[in-house]
């Protein structure tokens, strides 16, 4: 979906493919078939935009095979679908039963980080709409905080410099002009916006910058103007941000909002949890870690990292960080110049949900995603914004 700034420029705004865990080419194929294009015709538009996921196989096949690679793009035009972006923080595995911490590896100091990240701006490269110059990548945020040492820092900096340089070259020979954005996550080496500040004013190049996801803002108690504010004085650039709210707690303490809370607490993902103290932050890495005993104080709100549907909240005494979103969005494209013009809805967890909250057949899924994509298209025309056809 594209939208007129009222500058004049487009911003684009779509749904990220991670929701459909899919391993190999074939996989994505019955994605955009079963699940993309569905979307599109449920909201009525000729053109959707999305967020396309590649797993490395995936990746793999279409940077070795160019008639793989003509073939995605052909399937794209046909379905009415456009991609501006790419999810590049999960390397493979995201629909596993257990993903937890392996969602962070390989990190940035590993060399196959590098590789596949290289591999995906060469797809995305050619995907790009005709009329489109500008693409942009989201990634992890570095790494994992533990085992990361100086010297894996060092590593991780050159192979962010290496990558800044290929993708220069990849614009002087195909005219596109792609960015990476490394996604700040609670847990991690760089958690928050104010953590990503030294690491990119370090490697100092306007190809490599930040990606927003407004719930591990919420997550991390941020302020998003604030942390928004921090961000464009020290001209780190916003390549995109991902909208999505975190699970809130207002009363951790109460019995019942325990109770509410722990059937969040399931097996696949990891949900880092937070609490803004006196003293500062303090957090667990995962919810059931926090709903055990004292681990984490309750005398606060909690928020936990699971991203819940924009538009549906979980139901009293929980609620999500939707007032957040709204604020960062005010704030990224509200101006008199927007401070990204990639927008992605990013809710992967509809499978993870309680039970009675998840999608029992596709068309759910179908139209909890249109719901979604129509929250966000409000809130933007709201914004002064005008869409497009």
């Amino acid at each position: 979906m594209r939208f007129r700034h009222p500058d004049g420029s487009t911003v684009h705004l779509a749904y990220c493919t991670n929701v459909h865990p899919a391993e190999t080419l074939d996989g994505v194929l019955a994605q955009l078939r079963d699940h993309c294009e569905p979307v599109r015709r449920r909201l009525g538009r000729d053109r959707l935009g999305i967020g396309l996921w590649l797993a490395r196989d995936a990746a793999h096949a279409l940077v070795t095979d160019p008639s793989a690679l003509r073939g995605l793009r052909t399937e794209l035009e046909h379905r009415g679908l456009e991609v501006v972006t790419l999810n590049g923080f999960p390397y493979e595995g995201f629909g596993a039963e257990e993903v937890k911490y392996r969602v962070y590896q390989p990190d940035w100091a590993d060399p196959e980080r590098l590789a596949h990240t290289a591999d995906l701006a060469r797809v995305l490269a050619q995907l790009l709409p005709d009329d489109v110059t500008e693409g942009s990548i989201s990634t992890l945020p570095l790494a994992w905080r533990t085992a990361y040492d100086q010297e894996r820092a060092t590593a991780a900096h050159t192979a962010l410099t290496t990558l800044a340089e290929r993708l220069d070259a990849l614009h002087e020979l195909t005219g596109r002009s792609l960015r990476i954005g490394l996604e700040p996550e609670p847990g991690c080496t760089v958690e928050t916006t104010r953590d990503a500040l030294v690491p990119l004013t370090a490697i100092g190049h306007d190809r490599i910058g930040i990606c927003v996801d407004t719930c591990h803002l919420a997550t991390s108690f941020e302020d998003p103007h604030t942390a928004l504010d921090a961000l464009a004085q020290a001209r780190v650039p916003i390549v995109k941000s991902q909208l999505s709210a975190a699970l809130h707690a207002e009363h951790p303490h109460l019995p019942e909002v325990r109770a509410a809370l722990a059937a969040f607490d399931e097996p696949r993902f990891l949900h880092q949890t937070r609490t803004l103290t006196a003293a500062g932050l303090r957090g667990t890495d995962d919810l059931g870690e926090a709903l055990a005993g004292d681990a984490l104080p309750d005398a606060s709100p909690w928020r936990a990292h699971f991203h819940v549907p924009l538009h549906a909240a979980p139901a009293a005494p929980l609620t999500s960080t939707l007032p957040v979103l709204r604020a960062a969005l005010a704030r990224l494209v509200g101006g008199p110049h927007p401070l990204t013009h990639h927008l992605e809805v990013e809710t992967y967890t509809w499978q993870a949900l309680p039970p009675e909250l998840r999608p029992r057949a596709r068309a759910q899924l179908v139209d909890g995603i249109a719901a979604e994509l129509t929250l966000a298209r409000d809130l933007l025309t709201e914004l002064g914004l005008k869409e497009l056809p």
